[in-house]
């Protein structure tokens, strides 16, 4: 099995002390996302990086007012990297700095999903999708986790640097996310996005992930599908401004689609992205498609397919170069993702799921709850395990799916979840019946 080429990059501690230890360990990844973004901004915009910088500080007190330690994390950062803040400030802001640049420069980023428990095989949360951005992207991608104090510790799939994208955390919270654009994106101050994206990873609730949307005014607008452990997903496409100015939906029949697009019938704004990236509403339709005809039996193999995806290529929900697009104006998938929120295991290829096999990571997110230990009859003698799920043949082992509970240890310390049977791969930690 081939091995990632995206490091894991592991923090802990205060804010400052946590950015010191990201900036350290991705150092170099760091500084080459400064040069991949020093490139694009004078493509798009015309600006040099003293301008990026100057532009980025406009965000800071926005910042501040939504998460303090948020800008003590990137002062850590800038320490760690022997960078200035503002570089890493800059980073952050990419997003709202190519708005004010031009909107078609922002848009174009993924293709998401969400599977609950009564649209998957093994009755699991299943959230994933495709990470389309730059090609020079793939040399910046990092794996961050995070033990986090002011709220639930977190792993996410990130561009060096940056404070959050793509991830789960410790309270079951999974999240996937899009690009959206609209005519009132200009790059005005506000809560930038990728800090929104980490609020929302930090969140110990569902309402407070949705509170980390709304209660602040927002610079740009953006999609955040955003699903539990135990089986509730909310999709939100958030524009720029207040509370007003989002529109949520549910799953239906335990499935939920989104790309680069608005679909919500409230949504009373001008959508750029459909004169822009018009294969946006293709990409989605397959992938509804897709889920609709996998209800019931949903699962990773499954979603692997539909994540490889060509239909429309090179504007497929797998996103490879254009032969008629000049390098730095490519979009391509750089990252496949797929999020079993139950196990808090994460599947993820660094590069089209196409050619790049997915590997397996265990995080040390899991814990033992209302969904896997109804009764309480597990007893933590630590505070985390990693978990493989393993399928054990010998059914009297398997508790019936209405009754769920928690099966007898096996000669293999198999156990059963809800009829469903798991291999403990033990950490540093222990856990008995």
């Amino acid at each position: 099995m081939s091995k990632l080429s995206f490091p894991r990059i592991q923090v802990s501690g205060g804010a400052f002390e946590r950015g010191q230890q990201y900036g350290a360990q991705a150092s170099q990844r760091i500084r080459r996302n400064v040069e991949v973004y020093r490139e694009i901004f004078e493509h798009y915009a015309g600006w040099d990086w003293p301008s990026v910088v100057e532009h980025a500080y406009t965000y800071a007190p926005a910042i501040e007012s939504y998460r303090a330690h948020f800008l003590d994390e990137m002062r850590g950062i800038a320490e760690g990297t022997g960078l200035a803040l503002g570089d890493v400030l800059a980073l952050n802001v990419r997003t709202e700095i190519m708005f004010a640049a031009v909107a078609r420069a922002a848009a174009h980023e993924c293709t998401a999903f969400v599977a609950l428990p009564e649209a998957t095989a093994d009755r699991h949360t299943l959230v994933g999708q495709n990470w389309d951005w730059k090609p020079a992207a793939s040399e910046t991608v990092v794996i961050l986790e995070a033990e986090v104090a002011e709220g639930a510790d977190f792993v996410t799939v990130v561009e060096a640097g940056l404070l959050a994208k793509t991830g789960l955390n410790s309270a079951g919270i999974g999240l996937v996310t899009n690009a959206l654009v609209t005519d009132q994106d200009k790059g005005k101050p506000g809560v930038p996005y990728h800090a929104i994206l980490r609020g929302i990873l930090e969140a110990e609730t569902m309402a407070d992930a949705l509170s980390a949307i709304t209660y602040h005014p927002r610079a740009s607008s953006a999609n955040y599908l955003i699903a539990h452990r135990n089986g509730e997903a909310i999709n939100v496409e958030a524009a720029p401004g207040d509370y007003s100015r989002v529109f949520i939906a549910f799953p239906e029949d335990g499935v939920y689609g989104h790309a680069n697009h608005f679909v919500c019938p409230s949504f009373d704004l001008k959508d750029v992205e459909l004169w822009n990236g018009p294969g946006s509403l293709f990409r989605l339709r397959r992938m509804q498609r897709f889920l609709k005809q996998h209800l019931g039996d949903c699962n990773v193999t499954a979603l692997k397919e539909m994540l490889a995806d060509h239909f429309d290529l090179p504007n497929s929900i797998c996103s490879h170069r254009s032969p008629n697009v000049p390098q730095v104006e490519q979009y391509v998938t750089i990252a496949s993702i797929i999020m079993d929120l139950n196990t808090a295991v994460m599947w993820l290829a660094d590069g089209n799921p196409c050619q790049t096999q997915y590997q397996q990571l265990y995080t040390k997110l899991y814990r033992a709850d209302d969904w896997a230990d109804p009764k309480g009859l597990v007893k933590p003698l630590g505070s985390h395990f990693s978990l493989a799920r393993r399928w054990i043949s010998n059914e009297e082992h398997r508790p019936s799916r209405s009754k769920g509970g928690l099966g007898r240890f096996s000669s293999k310390m198999a156990f059963s979840v809800t009829n469903h049977h798991w291999r403990l791969d033990f950490s540093d930690d222990l856990w008995y019946t």
